[in-house]
């Protein structure tokens, strides 16, 4: 018995460990996935290798004004998070370890710095600061611009350029472009060496530009346009697809990498990826995506899973609305219903005593005990008007009793219906409700068109064709 003793508790002891051991590869490798989605420098690294990227054709732009010490102007257009900004800075950052000491880069925002007086002194400043100069706050426009073109003049007789990123173009494209006309015209002289980099997410930016600053302007423009399939694919690959040469033991990446390609391969999968990028497919969003996926992996298998990729989506898909409804009360749903019973049956206005009117309704047919006096109902009414999911018809009335101004409701009927079924108490009535309205929203649709309806036969087959029978009735009436 003494002998068979530690033969029996042995693979009780070894589990443990191995565990153990997943768990920390698991983690190891989150941490490697994490820093690749927050590297701008890795996750854009693919399109630097193009020769048809827009990083490589910026990055010739940029470094031929330098080399050849000539004068360029370039506007990067685009949706926002197609990733302009992450691809200027990368281009920046290459250019100048390459030429250390040969550039100066100024940065401006439009939405801080709009105004042509306030712009033209943060460029002073900017300059100031690279060169070691003493900075006036109390320089005029005028000494600011002189103060701008004398410092282009150096730049170049001394073979620096200088790189002025202007983001939110479109805003310094407003009122009389002071401070464009007089970048634009400065770099005409032949002794500057600048490069004046525009980001916009209006692909009509150039046309904003009045006619003296569009003639001198290159007119060059880089359009960003969301990744296709093809390249999010890739893109998915590069990103998630472990490195065999790392760290991490090489059975372990072989069978991370091996699930990662079924992954990738599976029709649920690109589904998934169809719904994400049908809302929003710009590259932020894929990595906000990504790294959502990853936070859900299981730590214990240490693999990445479909699971792992719905639980991102539907965490990055909030439905505010849907939040709103799981903290309301079963009075607050119940008015909810009675106001979409009154939409969905054509009323197009309806006020607090027709929603009351509703729900004594709903009460006789059902005979339920949720049954609230007029004053609860009301205090109800007004909760649901200050968290915004029902609002007045308009403005008129302010003077008119609560119970009398016309309202409507701020959720669709699929919200409503989707928040019925997620609430843990609601009570059997509401779901028949819930129930009733989307049958009545495809009947109603059904007899517009002259199609047929087929109801799905299941537990609740008996409600169902009583509620069938009613809204045949509406129909009959309202034909």
């Amino acid at each position: 018995m003494l002998k068979s003793f530690p033969s029996i508790s042995s693979p009780t002891q070894q589990n443990p460990k191995q565990t153990m051991g997943r768990e920390d590869l698991a983690r190891e490798a989150l941490i490697l996935l994490r820093n690749r989605l927050c590297n701008p420098r890795f996750v854009f690294s693919p399109f630097a290798h193009s020769p048809d990227s827009n990083y490589s054709k910026l990055k010739f732009i940029v470094s031929s004004s330098v080399t050849e010490a000539s004068n360029n102007s370039v506007l990067l257009l685009g949706p926002r998070g197609c990733s302009k900004n992450a691809v200027l800075e990368l281009v920046i950052e290459e250019v100048l370890k390459e030429y250390p000491d040969t550039i100066s880069v100024i940065k401006l925002n439009g939405l801080l710095h709009s105004d042509d007086n306030c712009a033209l002194k943060e460029i002073a400043r900017q300059l100031c600061m690279e060169h070691q100069l003493l900075f006036s706050k109390m320089a005029s426009f005028d000494d600011n611009t002189q103060f701008m073109i004398s410092m282009l003049k150096e730049c170049g007789l001394a073979h620096k350029t200088v790189i002025f990123v202007l983001d939110e173009f479109d805003l310094f494209a407003q009122g009389k472009q002071r401070l464009l006309y007089s970048l634009l015209d400065a770099m005409q002289s032949l002794t500057s060496q600048a490069v004046v980099i525009g980001v916009s997410s209006r692909l009509d930016a150039d046309q904003l530009l009045e006619k003296r600053v569009r003639s001198r302007f290159s007119h060059r423009k880089l359009l960003f346009l969301p990744p296709s399939k093809e390249d999010l694919q890739g893109l998915l690959k590069h990103i998630l697809e472990l490195p065999t040469e790392s760290s991490l033991p090489h059975d372990y990446v072989s069978e991370f990498n091996s699930s990662l390609l079924n992954i990738l391969a599976d029709e649920r999968f690109k589904q998934l990826v169809d719904t994400l990028t049908t809302s929003d497919s710009t590259c932020s969003h894929l990595l906000k995506f990504l790294f959502s996926a990853v936070r859900h992996m299981n730590v214990e298998t240490g693999l990445l899973s479909i699971d792992n990729f719905k639980a991102a989506l539907a965490s990055i898909q909030r439905q505010p609305k849907l939040e709103c409804l799981n903290d309301c009360s079963i009075l607050e749903l119940y008015i909810l219903v009675c106001m979409r019973r009154l939409e969905v049956k054509e009323q197009d206005s309806y006020n607090f005593n027709s929603v009351m009117k509703e729900y004594k309704t709903i009460h006789d047919s059902f005979q339920t005990s949720d049954y609230y006096s007029r004053n609860v109902c009301l205090r109800a009414f007004e909760h649901l008007l200050a968290r915004e999911l029902i609002s007045f018809m308009d403005h008129r009335g302010h003077n008119q009793s609560i119970e009398f101004r016309p309202v409507k409701l701020l959720i669709s009927y699929h919200e409503l219906y989707q928040g019925l079924k997620s609430y843990r108490s609601c009570p059997v009535s509401l779901e028949s409700c819930s129930a009733c309205i989307m049958l009545m929203v495809l009947i109603f649709r059904a007899s517009k068109n002259n199609l047929t309806v087929h109801l799905r036969i299941d537990k609740h087959l008996t409600l169902y064709v009583r509620i069938y029978a009613i809204l045949q009735k509406l129909i009959d009436r309202e034909g």
